[in-house]
Parts: structure tokens; sequence; C-alpha cells
């Protein structure tokens, strides 16, 4: 079974990657990690994507991706300790993240895709639970959406 896994560092997609592990056994799986774009990211927030004073957009880019790497490496690694093997995806985001997941998932042949209910956004309560439920909305292939442990 073809199975991705959607990390992005949160506690709910930590808890996916345990659940996948627990529920696939030790089947071989992709970690996937998509990152919005730091210009994109600025536009929205501020109206601009770069500004004299601030860092430049080739700069902010890189950042961006190492940040992102950072992320899915921290995923990896979480997930070899779980006894998982794994193939990592960075991917960046062109459109909206549900969006780029379900590409990838149609481009492995995915027959299953897990994803954390609330991700880690800087906007959390306007996106609460939007690639989880755009997922579930829009996907063809089946969704395990994991929730974060209560404390």
């Amino acid at each position: 079974m073809s199975t991705l896994i959607c990390y992005d560092g949160s506690p709910s997609a930590r808890r996916a990657v345990a659940v996948a592990r627990q529920s696939l056994g030790s089947d071989r799986v992709t970690l996937l990690h998509v990152f919005n774009p730091p210009a994109a990211v600025l536009a929205d927030s501020f109206g601009t994507s770069s500004s004299p004073s601030g860092p430049n957009d080739d700069k902010l880019e890189h950042e961006g991706l190492a940040r992102a790497q950072q992320v899915a490496q921290e995923g990896e690694q979480l997930a070899h300790s779980l006894g998982l093997e794994l193939d990592v995806r960075v991917e960046r985001n062109t459109s909206s993240v549900w969006r780029a997941i379900l590409d990838v998932a149609l481009e492995q042949d995915a027959k299953l895709i897990v994803v954390g209910t609330h991700g880690a956004t800087a906007v959390v309560p306007a996106l609460l639970g939007s690639v989880s439920s755009a997922l579930l909305q829009h996907s063809e292939v089946p969704v395990l959406v994991v929730p974060a442990h209560k404390a």
C-alpha cells in the first residue's frame, strides 16, 4: 500500500505519524511537507512581498526552504524512531496546501493519505483544520484524519 503522511511539525501531525505506524505496520511510506513561499505569506499578511528595509525575496525563499527542510527532517527522525521506512518530500506550495497534497498523492498513486486535524499556521483561528477539511472534501483517495492527544 502506498501511503502519504502529511507532516508540518504540529502536535497533530506528530501523532498522525505515530498512528500511521501503529495502523500500517512497517510498510514504506512517503512523508510530505508542503511549505508556503515566504513572499506569498508576506503578501497575504502585509500586502507586500518585500520591503526596502527587509530581506529580499531570494533570501526569504532560501530561508523558507531551509525551514521546510528542517521540519521535514524532524518528521523523518520521528518516523525512523517509530520504525517506519520512508521517503521524504518537500514541496513548495503554488496554489493551496491541500491541492499540493492531492497532486503528490496522484503522482505517487497513493492508496491512503494520513493527516493531522490541525496544522501549524500563523493564522490558527481562521484556518484551523482547513487542510484536513479540504482533503476530505476533494480527495478521491481515502483520508485518515488524526487528532492531537487531548490534554
